[in-house]
């Protein structure tokens, strides 16, 4: 991966209301392989922080832990984002 992808990957692994089957769908990365980029690219401590907010419930990481109310997981700047595979409105 290129490092703007591996950063894209890192931005949206942090948004809580991009799900980890966004990134699949993007970037062809499993949860576990964005939780493998993760711990390689964070500073151990912003990593431990990460899991526990997307283990804790608050966040949207999962589809199926998602409320019906979230129709979507495209972030407000993913249409300024080239090469998307995620077709625009």
């Amino acid at each position: 991966m290129t490092e703007s992808e591996v950063s894209r990957v890192i931005e949206m692994a942090w948004e809580d209301r991009t799900p980890f089957e966004a990134i699949e769908f993007q970037f062809g990365l499993s949860e576990s392989k964005v939780i493998k980029i993760m711990r390689k690219e964070l500073k151990p401590s912003s990593f431990k922080l990460w899991r526990k907010r997307v283990n804790s419930g608050v966040s949207s990481k999962h589809l199926a832990k998602r409320s019906a109310q979230i129709k979507r997981f495209k972030c407000s700047r993913q249409k300024s984002i080239s090469q998307n595979k995620i077709s625009k409105r």
